[in-house]
């Protein structure tokens, strides 16, 4: 028998996930259906106890989505994923995975505001309390806010909006050395450039509503399991315990590496419901076919505009994981090889209300929540997707009150300079 062909991220990006038979559609197919046939009352059963593959109800899995999900996990080179209706969803059931009432997660302050307040505010109703830590802390004094509570580590590959790089090696070196998993937010670095189970990362989380749709158009999140944690190091009973919920299956026993992301599948996404729908599934899909295109054009246009920028003399700053007057500079050239991703942010001279002239002057770049769109957009997240954080939590989380994000976009880069050129000319 002949060797498989290993393709590359763009092949994957292309044709992975979803494998047509003769005479079946060569596009995947939108399967809007909440429920599935069976002949035999016996193989419903066996879906119900776990004991067989397939479809029950599309709350818990669909054919569209799962296609989705395994082109996702063959990006990311993990052993299973779960695609669910956010990307807060993402982050909330990947924890909500580990760690119950009591417990403890340590995270990295430099965070999406969104996953801030998350786990600062929400988590902590639910009895989980998080410790944040700067991610240029050294390695002993990340190590001394560990708890006997402590259930995992989490960061950002691409903090936002800070733009700092987390540093894979120091913080999976901690999680190894108090045997917690590592938990990575990849959203920014997409699939195509940074893969955080190749540096010691055990699971990575997306929000697929940013550059895995790349259009704007769907919410989603997905969670991918690196199949590479020992669940029966004594920390985590539910993976080693009997679920009653499903007559006492246990999930390492039964499902060996996978038992996380199946647990995460089977009780959790079951139970919460908070799932993606089909449709969504096939847009982000068609999303995917060009992503190292797009990641390859956003990281291009992101790192001319900052250096235009950098030489403006109405700029007071400018950061950009790939210009060298960056803190991250070294890290990104590490992690990042193919890019550092479109996001970039900068200040005004003039302060807030410069910034504010500056964005209403603004022609081509539009003003939205949102990044990771084809489309050149801007935001101040401190009077937006930060507002509720006070002025401490602002700044542990790199945001400044004059810190303008930019998502920068895939038009052509001449025209996007110029935009900024004018935008910035009528400025006082």
């Amino acid at each position: 028998m002949g060797k498989t062909l290993e393709f590359n991220k763009g092949t994957i990006c292309v044709q992975g996930g979803y494998k047509p038979k003769s005479g079946e559609p060569r596009i995947l197919p939108i399967y809007q259906s909440t429920t599935y046939k069976y002949d035999d009352p016996d193989e419903v059963a066996d879906l119900f106890d776990l004991k067989s593959e397939g479809h029950m109800y599309s709350r818990i899995s669909n054919p569209t989505i799962q296609a989705f999900e395994e082109k996702v996990r063959e990006l990311e080179g993990g052993i299973g994923a779960v695609a669910v209706s956010a990307g807060q969803a993402a982050t909330a059931l990947a924890i909500l995975n580990i760690c119950k009432n009591g417990e403890h997660i340590i995270a990295a302050s430099t965070l999406y505001g969104g996953t801030f307040s998350l786990l600062s505010t929400t988590l902590k109703k639910f009895g989980i309390d998080v410790t944040f830590v700067h991610p240029d802390s050294k390695e002993e004094e990340i190590l001394n806010c560990f708890k006997e509570s402590t259930k995992a580590i989490f960061g950002e590959t691409i903090g936002n909006p800070g733009l700092n790089i987390l540093d894979f090696e120091k913080f999976s070196k901690i999680a190894k050395k108090k045997s917690v998993p590592f938990i990575v937010d990849n959203t920014i670095a997409t699939p195509y450039l940074c893969n955080p189970l190749c540096y010691g990362a055990n699971i990575v989380i997306h929000s697929t509503t940013k550059y895995i749709d790349g259009h704007a158009t769907s919410i989603g999140g997905i969670i991918v399991d690196g199949g590479n944690f020992n669940w029966e190091n004594g920390k985590y009973p539910e993976f080693t315990n009997p679920d009653p919920s499903y007559h006492g299956i246990q999930y390492v026993k039964t499902f060996k590496n996978a038992a996380y992301i199946v647990k995460a599948r089977v009780q959790l996404l079951r139970d919460l419901g908070a799932c993606s729908s089909p449709f969504n599934a096939f847009l982000f899909n068609l999303g995917l076919e060009t992503l190292h295109l797009r990641m390859d054009r956003h990281s291009y246009n992101a790192l001319k505009l900052a250096e235009f920028l950098e030489g403006h003399e109405k700029v007071n700053w400018v950061s950009y994981p790939l210009l060298k007057s960056h803190k991250s500079y070294n890290l990104a050239n590490k992690y990042l090889p193919k890019g550092a991703s479109g996001i970039l942010t900068f200040g005004i001279k003039g302060g807030v209300e410069a910034g504010k002239q500056f964005i209403r002057n603004l022609k081509l770049a539009a003003l939205v929540v949102h990044l990771g769109d084809a489309r050149t957009s801007v935001l101040h997240p401190a009077s937006t997707t930060h507002r509720q954080l006070n002025s401490e939590e602002q700044l542990a989380s790199g945001v400044t009150k004059d810190l303008i994000r930019v998502s920068v976009g895939i038009e052509d880069i001449k025209d996007i300079i110029n935009d900024f050129k004018q935008a910035l000319e009528k400025l006082d």
